[in-house]
């Protein structure tokens, strides 16, 4: 099992020892975990202009200021909802956001909850899929990652790693100053690059 230690420090380093990771959620209906397949670092104020973070502690971003193993929830697009794991020391702002996964449980429940999936490698791949899958609601904004209905499990480390520039964010915070995706090759759960779109 993982220890709260693990998330005291920077988000970078977590971030490529996620992978491999087991992610379970427990909720009424049921349990659903996901191998943690791809993920994305973001720091704190002033340092990186891809994170939420970067203008200082707002209402919105509080979870990712605080004590290192909690989920920082917050909504994109004004409709799916994403998940990060806080780390760094309490008052240091820098997360992870957990990208895609490979659904190793409860996949039934998974699929009732994503049921515009066209198959079973796509139920978690790519963040608002995968909060979906997993039941995962902005409520759960601060939740604690050590305690029910979630919990962490050390997986094999990952036998080879990649690393990239992060999806969807254009200027300085998506270039390759900042190569803070990550991803286990050759899983079919990891989800495409895509650039920032032009405009």
């Amino acid at each position: 099992m993982l220890e709260r230690a693990f998330f005291e420090r920077p988000s970078v380093e977590v971030a490529p020892e996620l992978l491999g990771t087991i992610f379970r959620h427990e909720t009424d209906a049921g349990a659903v975990a996901v191998r943690i397949t791809e993920v994305e670092a973001y720091v704190g104020q002033g340092i990186d202009p891809g994170s939420h973070a970067f203008r200082g502690k707002t209402r919105r971003n509080a979870s990712m200021f605080g004590v290192p193993g909690h989920l920082y929830c917050y909504f994109t697009y004004g409709m799916h909802v994403c998940a990060n794991m806080v780390c760094s020391p309490d008052g240091e702002a820098s997360g992870v956001l957990i990208r895609a996964g490979e659904i190793v449980e409860g996949i039934e429940l998974a699929r009732e909850r994503r049921t515009t999936s066209r198959s079973d490698r796509d139920l978690a791949q790519g963040p608002a899929r995968l909060t979906v899958a997993l039941g995962i609601a902005l409520t759960d904004d601060g939740s604690d990652l050590f305690s029910p209905p979630f919990s962490l499990e050390a997986g094999p480390r990952a036998p080879e790693v990649l690393t990239g520039p992060r999806t969807g964010l254009g200027g300085p915070g998506g270039s390759a100053d900042f190569p803070w995706r990550f991803w286990i090759p050759g899983e079919p759960s990891v989800s495409p690059y895509k650039k920032h779109p032009k405009l």
